[in-house]
């Protein structure tokens, strides 16, 4: 379970790095390119065999790299735009409440079983996401503008469930910093590209405050991976579960987090969403144990 707490402590750092990029003037798209830099080079460090071109490119893996490398770049763009137009709290609620997408995906391709109170924590845990992140005072001025956090909401699902598909089928576990490096390697190069394409017309202007603001992201970015993959790879919970705690468990620390450090003001709802939270997280983690006490049978 330590690996499943800091993987919801990294991914919890990236929305409040992504609400500093706006109060400090960060441009996100060239940070975030550094930021999958910095990711694949911590990757790197840490895979304790022999990087060469010809033995990765053959790694049954690979290919789904490229993929989710584009994929990347493509989401977290949506969510920082979401962040800062919207505010951190949608995109919060959008890519948590994806857990829907792998937890029906667990349940239909792995067949995974799901007791009465996993189901129940599962639907108090949407609940809770929407309820521990609705704002008053957020205000859309375009209604195009919705369409980013229902954008984020599918990229993240297929995102989470391609990451559990990848360390099911394919992936050993001494192997996962090498597939996490590709992933951020690949999704590093789309953006490269992306930006050199622009640069024809605009021309290309370094700043260090886009730099440090990827560094800053690089790090908890990859661990947020890794520490996933690893809980993952536990039996100690199935996918359904740990997607779901995983999930309401960064909106309760990232919704923390912007109180204390951007002194952000939540309602009785809000209060409300976080003690169901809680509920939800007890219930899917022990919800087998629950029900065997009930029925007086042992575990």
């Amino acid at each position: 379970m330590e690996y499943l707490a800091l993987s919801v402590l990294a991914s919890s750092l990236i929305f409040v790095i992504f609400k500093m990029y706006a109060r400090y003037g960060v441009q996100t798209l060239y940070a975030i390119i550094v930021n999958y830099f910095i990711a694949c080079s911590v990757g790197l460090y840490f895979y304790q065999g022999k990087v060469t071109f010809s033995t990765t490119t053959e790694k049954p893996w690979f290919l789904g790299t490229l993929a989710l490398g584009v994929l990347f770049i493509i989401v977290f763009n949506l969510m920082a735009a979401t962040s800062q137009k919207i505010g951190v709290s949608a995109a919060s609620v959008a890519t948590k409440m994806s857990l829907a997408i792998p937890v029906v995906f667990g349940v239909w391709m792995y067949g995974e079983r799901l007791g009465l109170f996993e189901i129940l924590g599962i639907l108090l845990a949407l609940a809770a996401v929407y309820l521990a992140t609705m704002r008053k005072k957020t205000v859309v001025n375009h209604t195009y503008l919705l369409l980013l956090p229902v954008a984020v909401f599918i990229g993240s699902g297929i995102i989470d469930t391609s990451i559990k598909y990848a360390q099911q089928i394919s992936v050993p576990e001494e192997e996962f910093p090498l597939f996490s490096a590709m992933v951020f390697g690949s999704a590093a190069t789309c953006g490269t590209l992306f930006v050199l394409v622009k640069a024809v017309k605009n021309g290309i202007l370094v700043n260090l405050k886009n730099v440090l603001g990827g560094i800053c992201l690089g790090v908890p970015n990859y661990f947020s991976i890794y520490f996933l993959m690893k809980t993952l790879d536990s039996n100690t919970l199935n996918s359904a579960s740990i997607f779901t705690i995983n999930n309401v468990a960064i909106v309760m620390c990232s919704t923390f987090l912007g109180i204390l450090l951007f002194r952000e003001r939540i309602s009785s709802k809000n209060w409300f969403g976080i003690g169901l939270a809680i509920v939800s997280i007890v219930l899917v983690a022990l919800g087998t144990r629950i029900e065997y006490i009930l029925l007086g049978q042992t575990p």
